[in-house]
């Protein structure tokens, strides 16, 4: 048994508090977690799944709400805001408070939301909960403050907007209809007062009884039976008709004080059949009839109504000005449409200018104004999912002529006519104060082969230039069970952002692009490439860290072809015709518009008859003029200055006999489908995707194939005893290897274009735990490394199409002179100069110290989930490593101490949505990307991108970077009656709301419905708009508050005097019992 001196444990606490000797290259990290904070900042793209739409007719702002209960609201180009409803809820109607700089939400839970827009970020100030009754339909009149509610049971409520209580004043159904009436009306479908009679409620049922409700009297005062079952109504603005839209796709316009039957019925598109009778229409989900001044007749607008027959299958709006009939066909299905009016009162002439319709994937805009009725040009980027998105690349803080470069050669192509000439009619709300000083682009690759660019600096996306990659390719035959959907999807881009050259990767292909300002007619040369790996039924599970193999340099080889003693079979086949592939090029010259040219493409071959694995790591180059890329068996390294194969090999050829697995060769025709599961496998939990530690992302089922995750080109030590860097590959695997390859130029100039590049695997070899994500380097005073890379130079088209091999070696020649100088084995780099290389896995993080190899710090970034994606970035003049985990967490740690920065939960308010859209987890981390200066994005849904930031400084200024959505403004005067038409048309009617509906109606019925107050009412927001009265407001607030806390105060302190009156008491009684007793009686 050990014993324990004083000295010793007096020892062991000054050993305890001294402090470690400072290392000479000890490096002084300036990021703290002060630093970083995550916030969303904006939101690009179409709404997903929308359901409603308004419109504020003078502050001239558009919302949109969607099915998972988010609200998009937009003004004009830069004033884009959106906000969330909590819980798994959608938003069935959205309705303006014109000009008061408020809305409220009408939710599938059957609440009502008041937010509050006067603020740029919008926030609920009110709720209501209906209980008993599902709400249907809501109305809200023009300068009211009073809301009506139509019931699922045919009740009509009301709900004061200002304090959201509800009132008294109820229209039961039963005292609506006709007493003769039989049958339950249905739900209320439709709510409306009468233009110049605010005292008379129109109240439509679905089974088409309509009801003119005396709000004063409280009778129906007509009832209307209208003989199909009822989708909308809408008022002529003069109050004394209205039009009905029905199930059968027919019109009946009534008269109000005529209502036995109706003054007109109409079947639009209604086609009369060989028996007389006409064909069955759809039904018109929604009228609209507005006036025009100068007009004798108004416009009757109306979605659906198509016949049933093939030719009215498209989805439509219609437009009917008199005799004339306008249908406007649209590419999606109609959720809704508002029409946009000159004026806000419904008692005058509306004189509409545009309608907007939102459709499934689209919104669009029309000029009613102009002959023939022509769209708007949207400046919001409507349309990023024209292609479902496949592929994102986000670069924040890129060189400054980029954006001009891209947008110049983009105008060319992008061609737009047929739009309205006039501008856009959402012009509400006002910019931010402030926008980042760099310039921000976002690349997008969709499944049709395509490629976006996108100018992201400011608020409003802006598209740049479109790339078709599908014109390389031949169109795919339809034969066997191999054929893929989408053959040409976008999987992979890598841009170099200093030379503008560009690898792009599909399933099984990798195209090389290179910008060029000038067309060019281009032959496409093909490179196919096979690569072949054994695949093992008996591979180890590396659950635990391997110690690391010998590190013993294996004999480099010389030549592109196998090393050490697997019998992995490798070939490189440059346009070969009897290999199989899955796309093919197109053979002959082909002209491109200025843009990116394509270069070269290879393609993967069939391996004995079986598809080529997908593509599943991509780098580039420009300097050293290779790219490389690997898939789930293997990689390959291609010379782009001399478009041939350097490299293909299996993954367990790159280990040579340093292997840390047992594999046994066995050909994958006649291997039997492989069902061992490793026991690290785990369900990551709040997210809808799972996956093996040890598997691509992209091909979860092959868990015993070793993939090639990460691609890095450096300039660094290969070895142990290397005393200088030398150019390097460093590969990341799905298993959790780090393997070092070498790669020997020749010198630039004649001879980097006629002798080939040594590539050789280094021997050096590091293991982690879990697949490799990120690799990067510092240098020894903690500065992030760039990769080296060549400056882009303009070449004219004659020297793009004709340069011969003495005028390319000559240009290649100046190129690499002017770049930046690389440090090579011949460079006097001293043996001081050290380097950190981290290195990032699904698990943990690691930086080494090179070229000794030692470990020098390591963290475990999770156990329970895996990280996703990680990068190291720049932040603040420094560096870090950003990781986004799949359970929806970020953080960021430290470089190159690792100390945790970050760790904060990003898809919490995803949470409620998964349930109806299981993808978006996977959505976002198959898209996720960090950039510098403290930006990230990801898709949020399949039409939207959402950017972030993880930059405390960034959140601190967000308010100055959005825009304003209310600026105050007068509201137009209501209408002015002529004398005669006051005389004999009757005057226009009043209505004392507050007298009807306020506290003299009673109180509402218990239970009904559960009020969630927020920061206050309507009248509170108001005065804390309006300077004074919205200080003496707080003040008379906190007054209050203070006097209930002092009352509060009192009634404590009474409580514990008589508390302790009682103890006295009690410790008096105890005193007289024991006075009068010895010490030896107790």
């Amino acid at each position: 048994m050990k014993r324990f001196t004083l000295k010793g444990v007096l020892d062991n606490l000054r050993s305890s508090v001294s402090t470690a000797p400072k290392s000479e290259n000890e490096i002084e990290e300036s990021l703290l977690s002060q630093h970083f904070q995550i916030c969303k900042t904006v939101r690009y793209g179409f709404p997903f799944q929308p359901t409603a739409v308004a419109f504020d007719p003078v502050q001239h702002i558009l919302a949109i709400g969607t099915k998972s209960g988010s609200l998009r609201i937009i003004g004009q180009s830069g004033v884009d805001c959106q906000c969330v409803h909590d819980g798994d809820v959608a938003v069935n109607q959205i309705l303006f408070l014109a000009n008061e700089g408020a809305l409220v939400t009408v939710c599938s839970d059957d609440s009502l939301h008041l937010w509050n827009l006067r603020q740029k970020r919008p926030e609920i100030v009110h709720s209501l909960k209906f209980q008993r009754e599902r709400i249907t339909y809501c109305h809200l009149p023009f300068q009211s403050k009073w809301l009506y509610i139509g019931t699922e049971r045919g009740n009509v409520h009301l709900v004061n907007i200002e304090s959201f209580i509800l009132s008294g004043y109820v229209i039961n159904w039963n005292k609506a209809i006709e007493l003769s009436r039989k049958t339950h009306p249905g739900p209320v479908v439709h709510l409306s007062d009468n233009p110049v009679d605010p005292g008379k409620l129109l109240i439509g049922f679905e089974s088409g009884a309509v009801v003119l409700w005396d709000l004063k009297t409280k009778v129906a005062e007509f009832r209307y039976p209208t003989p199909e079952a009822l989708r909308s109504t809408a008022w002529h603005h003069e109050g004394k008709q209205f039009m009905c839209s029905h199930s059968d796709g027919s019109l009946t316009t009534w008269s109000c004080k005529i209502p036995q039957k109706p003054t007109n019925v109409m079947l639009p598109h209604g086609k009369i059949g060989k028996d007389g009778k006409p064909d069955p229409c759809k039904p018109i989900s929604k009228v609209d009839w507005k006036s025009i001044r100068n007009g004798t007749e108004g416009l009757i607008i109306f979605s659906g109504g198509m016949s049933y027959d093939r030719a009215g299958r498209t989805p439509c709006i219609t437009v009917m000005n008199g005799k004339s009939t306008t249908v406007l066909e649209m590419e999606h299905n109609v959720v809704d449409f508002v029409v946009l009016c000159e004026t806000p009162w419904a008692n005058d002439f509306q004189d509409p200018y545009a309608i907007v319709v939102l459709l499934q994937n689209d919104l669009v805009v029309v000029d009613l104004t102009t002959p023939g009725y022509p769209c708007f040009e949207n400046p919001y980027p409507m349309d990023i999912h024209e292609s479902p998105v496949t592929a994102c690349q986000y670069y924040a803080d890129c060189p400054p002529d980029l954006i001009p470069a891209f947008y110049s050669v983009g105008s060319k192509t992008q061609k737009k006519s047929g739009f309205s000439e006039k501008p856009w009619p959402i012009k509400g709300g006002e910019w931010g104060t402030t926008t980042c000083s760099y310039p921000e682009i976002i690349i997008t690759g969709h499944a049709d082969g395509s490629l976006k660019f996108w100018d992201a600096s400011a608020v409003t996306l802006q598209v740049l230039y479109k790339l078709k990659t599908a014109k390389m390719f031949e169109r795919p035959k339809r034969t066997g069970d191999v054929q893929d959907e989408d053959p040409f999807a976008i999987q992979m881009i890598y841009l170099c952002l200093e030379s503008r050259m560009m690898c792009v990767a599909g399933a099984t292909h990798v195209m090389l692009c290179k910008f060029c300002k000038q067309e060019s007619t281009i032959d496409i040369p093909m490179i196919e490439v096979s690569i072949v790996y054994e695949i093992n039924d008996e591979i180890d599970s590396p659950d635990c860290d391997y110690p690391r193999p010998s590190l013993s340099v294996v004999a480099a080889s010389q030549q592109s072809g196998s090393v050490g003693s697997h019998s992995s079979s490798t070939s490189d086949t440059k346009g070969s015709s009897d290999q199989q592939t899955l796309v093919r090029v197109k053979g002959g010259g082909r002209k491109w518009c200025a843009g990116y040219h394509p270069d070269f493409v290879c393609v993967l071959t069939f391996v004995d008859g079986e598809p080529p694995g997908s593509i599943t790591s991509l780098s580039l180059n420009s300097s050293y003029g290779l790219m490389s890329f690997g898939n789930e068996s293997g990689i390959a390294i291609i010379d782009i200055l001399q478009k041939s194969c350097l490299l293909n090999l299996g993954t367990p050829d790159l280990y040579g006999s340093m292997d840390p697995y047992q594999r046994a060769p066995r050909s994958p025709r006649n291997k039997a489908p492989n069902t061992i599961i490793n026991s690290d496998d785990y369900r990551n939990d709040g997210s809808s995707f799972s996956r093996s530690r040890s598997s691509s992302m992209s091909s979860i089922e092959n868990v015993s194939k070793e993939a090639i995750q990460c691609l890095v080109f450096a300039d660094s030590y290969t070895r142990k005893t290397d005393n200088f860097t030398c150019p390097c590959l460093y590969v990341g695997t799905s298993l959790g290897s780090v393997i070092v390859i070498v790669l020997n130029l020749p010198p630039p100039g004649d001879q980097r274009l006629t002798q080939p590049v040594i590539v050789s695997p280094s021997g050096t070899i590091f293991r982690l735990k879990g697949a490799i994500l990120a690799m990067s380097f510092l240098d020894c005073n903690g500065v992030l490394i760039p990769s080296q890379s060549e400056q882009w130079k303009e070449t004219s088209g004659k020297e793009a199409r004709e340069l011969t091999r003495d005028e390319r070696a000559l240009k290649f020649r100046q190129m690499s002179v002017s770049s930046k100088q690389r440090i090579s084995p011949t460079s006097s780099t001293e043996m001081s100069d050290r380097q950190f290389g981290i290195i990032c896995s699904e698990k943990q993080a690691r930086v080494m110290s090179l070229p000794s190899q030692t470990c020098a710090y390591k963290t475990q970034i999770t156990e329970t989930s895996f990280v996703v994606r990680a990068e190291v970035v720049s932040v603040r003049e420094s560096v870090c490593l950003m990781s986004y985990v799949a359970n929806g967490r970020i953080m960021a740690h430290s470089l190159p101490s690792l100390k945790p920065l970050l760790h904060v939960c990003l898809l919490s308010y995803y949470n409620h949505i998964t349930c109806y859209l299981s993808c978006i987890p996977y959505l976002v981390a198959r898209t996720f990307c960090f950039s510098n200066s403290g930006h990230a994005l990801y898709l949020c849904s399949p039409t939207e991108i959402q950017k972030i930031t993880y930059s405390s400084e960034i959140c601190e200024n967000l308010n100055e970077m959005l825009g304003d959505l209310f600026l105050p403004c007068e509201t137009p005067e209501a209408p002015k009656q002529s004398f005669f038409k006051n005389l004999f048309g009757g005057t226009t009617g009043t209505l004392d709301r507050e007298e009807l509906f306020g506290e003299a109606s009673g109180k509402a019925s218990k239970g009904l419905a559960k009020h969630i107050p927020g920061s206050g009412g309507m009248a509170h927001l108001k005065a804390e708009s309006q300077g004074i009265a919205g200080d003496l407001a707080r003040t008379r607030l906190a007054l209050n508050e203070r006097g209930e806390r002092i009352g509060e105060l009192d009634d404590r302190s009474a409580q514990m005097m008589a508390q302790a009156e009682s103890f006295a008491q009690a410790a008096h009684q105890v005193m007289m019992k024991y006075k009068d007793k010895k010490w030896y009686q107790f």
